[in-house]
């Protein structure tokens, strides 16, 4: 993990859709592990813990429900994802993974909020991130030189907020209107197109099912 709560360095989230170990609804269990998937899958280079989990995630597109509802099509985008984890050639993944992300200098594509809202790395957005990561208790891991606005610290703040036994609704919406709605969705759609993304292609359409799945339960809230 990039971002913890302080003193819980140790924390880890499984990714997980259902089970009753925490009181947590069903909806939250889904959209806590949805960004706690994401993170991993953003975070970095896929390995086999991640792949057998992938696997073990089950879906309902089978069922009679709306595939053409934010939900229906979260799941096809799972299948998909399902699907491509499979045939994926692992070494070729890694290089998919450094050419997007890393690359010499710089990857194709900079999934840092900062970038998106400013076209330029470390600027106010950072800082009034760091506020509020600050006054809800999370700091960034030790060793980790990455900015704190990047796409997969974000999913992880989102996750360890949704599955927190004493979830505060408030925060976690407002949280996603200041630092993650403004910018994600033109990050998954540039990775959906991305030169260099095989693989990450369906990473970046999940994301943008997510997103739109995740909008609308937020606007409910309201």
């Amino acid at each position: 993990m990039w971002i913890a709560l302080r003193g819980n360095s140790d924390s880890n989230i499984i990714i997980k859709l259902s089970g009753d170990t925490l009181k947590i609804s069903e909806e939250n269990q889904l959209r806590g592990g949805m960004y706690a998937l994401l993170a991993r899958l953003l975070r970095s280079v896929p390995d086999q813990t991640l792949f057998e989990q992938l696997d073990a995630i089950e879906t309902a597109t089978n069922d009679n429900s709306d595939k053409k509802s934010s939900k229906g099509q979260l799941g096809q985008a799972l299948n998909v994802l399902k699907l491509a984890a499979k045939s994926v050639d692992r070494e070729a993944l890694e290089e998919e993974y450094h050419s997007l992300f890393i690359g010499m200098g710089r990857g194709e594509l900079v999934p840092f909020g900062s970038w998106y809202l400013t076209g330029y790395l470390m600027e106010k957005p950072l800082g009034v991130l760091r506020e509020d990561l600050l006054r809800l208790g999370f700091e960034r891991q030790e060793g980790i030189h990455e900015p704190e606005d990047h796409a997969a610290a974000l999913c992880e703040v989102m996750s360890m907020l949704i599955l927190s036994e004493d979830l505060n609704e408030n925060e976690a919406l407002n949280f996603f209107r200041n630092h993650i709605e403004p910018w994600i969705d033109r990050f998954y759609s540039d990775l959906e197109k991305a030169e260099h993304a095989c693989f990450y292609r369906s990473v970046g359409t999940l994301g943008a099912e997510f997103n739109r799945f995740e909008k609308q339960y937020l606007a409910m809230l309201v």
